[in-house]
């Protein structure tokens, strides 16, 4: 019994062991396959790792965009701003700036345009923002040196129709209109034109998209939900440009220092419907700025709603409500609108007067009404004089000036913030960061304001998220170059700013003040009396020429030989400071 169950067991022993190994060649097939499975996982291991290293490696640059902003940096005016990529170039607004008040004989200020005389072939054109003096005040400046064409809307064009016409210069110059949302291509850019609010009807902001990328310049602008014009500044385009990625924003700093949001332009008329009403019995004179339409038509308005005849005075001021009135920008009762040699024919209480002066010009009509030398007006004590504007920075002691000299004459002067009466046209702080929110730049640029307002715009942005290294304040005349990758700036084109006089010898203006104007170390020329001598000079024989004579280094043989004569009445140690080209060896200018 027990021989048999030891028989039975070696026979099951036996059994185990074949069939173990049966499974031995299963296993190891089955380790084959496994060992090459871990194989397979490496080499994915592997490929994340190069995918890693690849990311983790800085991008090549691509393609580069330059900007040159040649003014409207550091400075309230001048706004110019010139854009490069792939060979080709566009400018946008080509403005003046209001000369100091001790620049004498100094009509405007205006951009150095050697820059772009160099580069003339490669310029496609100018798009103009809007219509005012600092957006195309140097227009006509410019297209005196080179021909090329011009894009604004349609009342912008009208501005600049009168300012060329001025200057000789209209039916030489193409002009084309443009439309808000109708992109239009310049060399490699294509452009579409954004509706904003401002002070002026047409104004718009610019996207400007190239192989580079997708650049938006603002413009003035505000964003008023209640606006005269009926349109709200086009938030919808600026999200939509958002969603698209926006490489980078330029965009308006006037009113950075200023919380909240700016006033409605719609708020003024209640304030001036007060102010018309205090003065039932007094003529009405309203000085506000020539461009501000919004302003001229509530005006019009409210004189007729008292029975009030409305008189224009100031040049621009009629150039341009004929104007608005043609294009339909401007409506007027039939009869409403008389001369301004016929106001004396109609009683005080019956008569409104609209004058360029806000700002305090020194050749404006409210200026000469404070001197009492209007020819057509005499400011008394019958008169209720309104000054519907803010002054811009640098100007306060000319507004101050005028309105002391209308006191004097015992008119009563509403002014500045005693009253609303005006309604800036430019975005304060929260205006500015729906902008920016909208847009979500990766890269920004503060423009058109003083260093100071650049500066507050620039720490808004960094509240945003916008990183401190993707925003640049920069400097007029610096060239910006702007990539995927990053923003600096690599040189200065810029060389001086261009003193625009009546007549005489601009060159003469412009040497004077270059020590003034450059941002050298030592500031004013040592010999200050002399150089306000010299530009008093400039300002008197701008009375007897008026012969436009661009800067260059000749001047007209009139010119010279009178300033030679200077020259020669002048004491040794001051004559040697005048130019060379002042001397009888410099030959005449055709």
């Amino acid at each position: 019994m027990d021989e048999q169950q030891n028989k039975t067991r070696r026979m099951a022993a036996r059994a185990q062991g074949q069939q173990a190994g049966a499974k031995e060649p299963r296993q190891a097939a089955a380790r084959q396959v496994m060992s090459e499975r871990p194989r397979r996982a490496r080499q994915g291991a592997a490929s994340q790792q190069a995918r890693a290293r690849s990311a983790a490696a800085p991008k090549k640059p691509g393609i580069s965009m330059k900007i040159y902003p040649l003014g409207g940096l550091g400075e309230i005016g001048k706004n110019l701003t010139v854009y490069e990529c792939a060979g080709d170039m566009i400018i946008v607004d080509c403005g003046s700036l209001f000369p100091e008040s001790d620049m004498y004989g100094v009509d405007l200020v205006i951009p150095d345009f050697t820059f772009l005389e160099q580069n003339r072939a490669a310029i496609k054109g100018v798009v103009i923002t809007h219509g005012h003096e600092d957006h195309i005040g140097a227009l006509p400046y410019l297209l005196r040196e080179m021909s090329i064409p011009v894009f604004g809307t349609k009342l912008t064009l009208g501005l600049v129709g009168n300012k060329l016409e001025e200057h000789g210069l209209l039916g030489s110059t193409e002009l084309r209109m443009i439309t808000p949302r109708e992109k239009f291509k310049l060399g490699c850019f294509l452009i579409d034109p954004i509706h904003m609010n401002h002070s002026i009807p047409g104004a718009v902001a610019f996207a400007i998209e190239c192989p580079a990328g997708i650049v938006i310049q603002t413009g003035d602008f505000k964003v008023d939900f209640t606006p005269i014009g009926g349109a709200t500044t086009d938030l919808a385009a600026f999200a939509e440009y958002g969603e698209r990625g926006v490489l980078a924003l330029l965009s308006d700093s006037t009113n950075s220092e200023r919380p909240g949001m700016s006033t409605s332009e719609s708020k003024v008329n209640d304030g001036m419907a007060a102010l018309f009403n205090r003065a039932d019995k007094q003529r009405v004179i309203v000085a506000t700025f020539a461009s501000n339409l919004y302003r001229v038509q509530l005006l019009v308005d409210l004189a007729v709603q008292q029975g009030r005849k409305v008189a224009i005075s100031g040049r621009s001021m009629v150039n341009n409500t004929r104007m608005a009135a043609e294009l339909g920008f401007l409506r007027a009762p039939d009869g409403v609108l008389i001369d301004i040699d016929q106001v004396e024919k109609y009683p005080p209480e019956k008569i409104a007067i609209i004058t360029t002066g806000s700002q305090g010009e020194t050749l404006s009509a409210l200026s000469r009404m404070a001197m009492n030398s209007h020819r057509q007006v005499r400011v008394g004590e019958g008169d209720f004089i309104i000054i519907s504007a803010t002054p811009i920075p640098g100007n306060e002691k000319m507004v101050t000036k005028v309105i002391n000299g209308l006191m004097r004459l015992g008119a009563d002067v509403i002014y500045e913030n005693m009253y609303d009466v005006h309604a800036s046209g430019h975005a304060c702080q929260e205006e500015q960061k729906l902008i920016m929110n909208l847009t979500r730049p990766k890269f920004f640029v503060p423009v058109h304001g003083e260093y100071k307002h650049l500066k507050r715009h620039a720490l808004t942005a960094q509240a945003l998220g916008i990183p401190l290294a993707n925003i640049l304040i920069a400097d007029t005349g610096d060239a910006i170059t702007l990539t995927q990758n990053g923003i600096k700036v690599e040189e200065t084109v810029w060389e001086a700013p261009c003193c625009a006089t009546g007549a005489c010898c601009r060159r003469m203006a412009l040497w004077c003040w270059r020590p003034v104007l450059t941002p050298k170390p030592g500031g004013w020329y040592p010999a200050r009396t002399f150089t306000h001598a010299a530009l008093c000079m400039c300002g008197i024989l701008n009375s007897f020429w008026k012969t436009p004579v661009w800067p260059s280094s000749r001047c007209c043989k009139r010119t010279r030989r009178t300033l030679t004569g200077i020259r020669a009445a002048l004491k040794p140690r001051f004559a040697k400071r005048l130019p060379a080209f002042c001397t009888e060896k410099q030959s005449a200018a055709p």
